[in-house]
């Protein structure tokens, strides 16, 4: 019985433990945040690999530049008579006896082991360069894409962090609110009890406090949820409900800032590789009817015994190679692979004009954010003092018990919508400088 008390005193702090850890708050600003997402962040790292594989891919292309050698070792023991005649001379062993006719057809068994050595050298390949040079504007291609990747990811990094802002300061305004609506409740009852106000009045404040806690709950999930996808972001195990250290402020612009989309933005200059790329692809197309002229040589070592080397001999010499003529197979490749590159071209136009045409709207949202951020601003001037105005007034019993819940549940609203204007503000002008980033 003793044991089981001990187990159960364990085990209820053990649980303890887990929901305090569960409930675990970090402080965390922007900055910590774009640096962690940076250096942590899962599909960066995956980006960085798709790099890492065309830089592979392009390094393969040092064929075209680059010898191929190889080196082998091969023993044999044979008593055919040419392949015996044939090593004695590698081995430089003949002699006069070897002439004899007998000798000739019915030679001894004679060891060999040859170590060969081999080259070839690309001189000429002019198609071979233009797919070298293709192989590279993919790569840097690749590199850009990932540059935007990484780009997209801090931008919703930004976006998540400003969300986090919004999302405490909407459970501030409700905590604030629920204040209000149980002093509302405390008052009500009083003037119920001294006959002021009727059963129906304590009733509908009561309403209005459970909605209140209600929106409270829901808003204090919001803050873990979308602290749990900042944590995802930048790749923290331990989950701790994360705290912005910055304030939800308005930051200051001038549209002279966004004049017009640069062509230096990592998507178009993606793009724009992805194009070159396909131009190189063409003109390797069209040299691929000129010759390949590349040079090659063997080095051999000859013994009867392994792994020595008591005779030698080397040739070098030059291939050019011409094909002339595949069918029509080469012309239609090379049709193709310019129809690939008008495309990439009319796309790269299209896109750049679309990227402007964004850029355009994204202008409009920023400053439709301040306006709305202009009006918000004056809405909760004037609800707070109507809330005011009601509550001294609702206190002196002058006042409708309806009419200050409504002017209440408005103060709380028109908080909220401030609140929200500031993210959508700042929201549309972090996207307008991801737009115009070079």
């Amino acid at each position: 019985m003793h044991m089981k008390h001990q187990k159960s005193i364990l085990i209820i702090f053990l649980l303890s433990f887990s929901l305090l850890k569960a409930q675990e708050t970090k402080p965390i600003s922007k900055g910590e945040v774009l640096e962690k997402l940076s250096e942590n962040n899962q599909s960066i790292k995956i980006s960085e690999q798709e790099f890492l594989g065309a830089r592979a891919d392009y390094r393969q292309t040092n064929a075209v530049l680059l010898p191929n050698i190889s080196v082998s070792h091969t023993g044999t023991t044979t008593n055919n008579p040419v392949y015996s005649f044939m090593a004695k001379l590698n081995q430089g062993l003949f002699s006069e006896s070897d002439f004899a006719v007998d000798n000739l057809n019915n030679p001894d068994a004679i060891d060999n082991f040859t170590t060969s050595i081999q080259f070839e050298q690309p001189l000429i390949n002019v198609d071979g360069w233009f797919q070298r040079g293709a192989a590279k504007v993919k790569m840097e291609a690749t590199e850009y894409q990932n540059k935007f990747k990484k780009d997209e990811l801090l931008l919703e990094g930004e976006k998540t962090y400003m969300l986090l802002q919004l999302t405490y300061k909407g459970v501030k305004v409700l905590e604030k609110a629920q204040k209000a609506a149980l002093a509302n409740k405390n008052l009500t009852q009083k003037y119920f009890e001294q006959g002021l106000v009727m059963q129906a009045d304590v009733l509908d404040v009561e309403v209005r406090l459970n909605d209140v806690e209600n929106q409270l709950e829901s808003a204090k999930s919001n803050v873990k949820n979308v602290s749990d996808y900042l944590n995802f972001l930048v790749n923290e195990k331990n989950n701790p409900v994360l705290v912005p250290s910055d304030s939800l402020e308005i930051i200051p612009y001038s549209l002279a800032e966004f004049d017009q989309v640069t062509t230096n933005r990592a998507d178009i200059m993606a793009i724009e590789k992805s194009t070159q790329a396909y131009k190189k692809m063409n003109q390797s197309d069209k040299m691929a009817f000129l010759p390949t002229l590349n040079a090659f040589g063997n080095y051999d070592l000859y013994d009867n015994q392994l792994f020595q080397g008591a005779s030698n001999s080397y040739f070098i010499g030059a291939k050019l190679n011409w094909d002339i003529l595949q069918g029509t197979k080469r012309f239609g490749k090379m049709q193709k692979s310019k129809a690939e590159f008008d495309k990439s071209t009319i796309q790269y136009e299209q896109y750049v004009a679309k990227s402007q045409l964004e850029l355009n709207k994204a202008k409009r949202a920023l400053s439709d954010a301040q306006n709305k951020f202009n009006r918000s601003t004056m809405a909760l001037e004037l609800s707070e003092e109507s809330f005011r105005i009601r509550t001294n007034r609702f206190e002196e019993g002058l006042v409708k018990t309806s009419d200050l819940l409504m002017s209440e549940a408005q103060y709380a609203q028109k908080q909220l919508e401030y609140y929200q204007s500031i993210y959508e503000y700042n929201l549309a002008y972090a996207y307008l400088k991801f737009l115009t980033k070079e």
